[in-house]
């Protein structure tokens, strides 16, 4: 029997399809926008469409945050498939609000280049609500993730309305805005976040991500602490004058390093195996690639920081005529980037230009040390051990009242009011699921492909082993990674926008 379709019954399906449409608290509306220019540094003006607090969750529990911004340019990119930058400003683990472009960072830039912007905003250790006359903090571990990992949702789920292409969503944060990057690129679909995203009430679709544009990443926490010391335990009784007390933690926090370094089984691009012996020589590489590249840019780096110098007078590096150069003047305001070191990537040399021909790490490290006073022991879990006084990573991990709370066993069982205990599950599983490290490698997520890392050469912030482990670990999961410590750089991100634009561009054509 053949069926009919009347012309009632299309306009009763086009109506109900409307209702639908309506009632579907996570459906994007593209008609509802303001229009907006930006004023770029070069005074560019460059106009745009707004689409500004837009809930990503169905169950939403504190409305400050848990919304997005998305910006459309007027003029999109001439390019086949358009990306969209989607930009977290976290900062110290805490709340962050759906913000505006801006001129002065990767967002005004992606707008000008035509590509579409989102910025989420996402609870943190500070965010609280009032329930039932009682303070609630909401942003505890892994809450702060799974806001951003429902705004990639919402991207995925409303790709048809939304302009920009949601299979190329570049993540991009810096410091632990650059750990919640780090993270949504190493988590994708993992099964782990479901029963959570589902309460939330996430849009059911994927949530992983093209790429991630990670700035000095705080991240690896629950071993950020003994890799910290492990680096910066030759400082103690120079630069950083250390207690006695302080010196005991530090010397039992670096013993437990080298296991766990050479637990990762990370290997460089020769396929060797780089354990803790001999992992001090394979940070260096990266040292040197990054003064080599500041020297070939003018910059002048003294002896007296732990390079040495050879000048090129007949050949490449090593070869007969290459004299020491000495007694070499530094700018101090220069903050140079390294060049790509990933996979294929090697230094680029010029046969008139000075070579380093080796680097005394502790005297580095001495020379960093001494332009920012480092944390004391232990530098990320610290409270109750030698202080009271709680970490930033120690309030995110605490509970919904308000309490902070320890996240290693080490710290616990160090503080000061003499615990004997250890972590609990529920506290191991948030921990794990805040750390990248535990999804690389193991088909426990879909991996973002693509990486763009950098860690300032001079950002003591996080020991240089987590960004070097992360990067590594990418590179050995098989993983298109540009990883660089630029010269001289501290602790901040969204510099050097030539180099990550041209990155996005190659990494779009590949």
């Amino acid at each position: 029997m053949i069926y009919k379709i009347t012309n009632a019954a299309l306009i009763l399906m086009a109506a109900t399809s409307g209702a639908m449409a309506q009632t579907d608290p996570l459906r994007f509306d593209p008609d509802d926008f303001t229009r907006q220019t930006i004023t770029m540094p070069n005074g560019e003006s460059v106009a745009y469409k707004a689409y500004e607090g837009i809930p990503y969750v169905k169950n939403i529990e504190d409305s400050t945050y848990q919304t997005l911004n998305i910006y459309v340019p007027e003029t999109l990119a001439d390019i086949t498939r358009v990306p969209i930058l989607m930009r977290t400003y976290v900062g110290g683990y805490m709340a962050s609000t759906a913000k505006s472009p801006s001129p002065s960072d990767a967002t005004g830039r992606a707008l000008r280049e035509g590509y579409v912007v989102c910025i989420p905003g996402s609870r943190g250790s500070n965010s609280t609500i009032d329930r039932d006359g009682k303070t609630v903090y909401t942003g505890i571990a892994p809450n702060g993730l799974l806001d951003l990992k429902a705004a990639v949702r919402y991207l995925r789920y409303n790709d048809a309305l939304i302009p920009g292409e949601s299979e190329l969503i570049f993540t991009d944060g810096t410091s632990a805005g650059g750990a919640m990057s780090s993270l949504l690129g190493a988590t994708g679909n993992a099964i782990e976040y479901e029963p959570y995203l589902k309460t939330m009430g996430a849009a059911d679709t994927r949530d992983d991500v093209f790429a991630a544009i990670c700035y000095c990443p705080i991240t690896d926490l629950n071993h950020a602490d003994m890799e910290y010391e492990w680096l910066y335990g030759c400082t103690n009784t120079g630069v950083r004058h250390l207690s006695e007390e302080q010196i005991t933690i530090s010397n039992e926090l670096s013993a437990k390093c080298p296991s766990y370094i050479n637990s990762l089984e990370l290997k460089d691009k020769s396929g060797n195996i780089i354990t803790a012996d001999i992992y001090k020589e394979y940070l260096k590489t990266f040292l040197i690639a990054s003064a080599h590249r500041a020297l070939q840019e003018g910059c002048e780096i003294p002896d007296s920081i732990g390079f040495a110098f050879y000048q090129d007078k007949s050949g490449p590096m090593g070869a007969p005529g290459n004299i020491p150069r000495q007694g070499m003047r530094h700018r101090m305001d220069d903050n140079r980037d390294a060049p790509s070191f990933g996979p294929g990537n090697a230094p680029r040399f010029n046969k008139t230009s000075d070579f380093v021909s080796g680097l005394d790490l502790d005297k580095y490290l001495t020379y960093v040390a001494t332009t920012t006073p480092l944390k004391t022991p232990p530098a990320f879990d610290q409270m109750g051990v030698l202080i009271p006084t709680p970490s930033p990573e120690n309030k995110v991990f605490g509970n919904t009242y308000g309490d902070a709370a320890n996240f290693t066993n080490f710290s616990l069982q160090h503080r000061l009011d003499n615990t004997s205990a250890t972590l609990d599950a529920e506290m191991v599983e948030r921990v794990a699921l805040m750390n990248p490290m535990n999804f690389i490698g193991n088909d426990k997520a879909s991996v973002a492909p693509n990486w763009y890392i950098r860690h300032g050469a001079k950002d003591r912030d996080t020991s240089f082993l987590v960004p070097v482990n992360l990067a590594t670990k990418l590179m050995n999961a098989d993983k298109n990674v540009d990883f660089a410590l630029p010269w001289n750089r501290p602790h901040s991100g969204d510099y050097n926008l030539d180099d990550l634009f041209n990155w996005i561009k190659t990494t779009l054509s590949e």
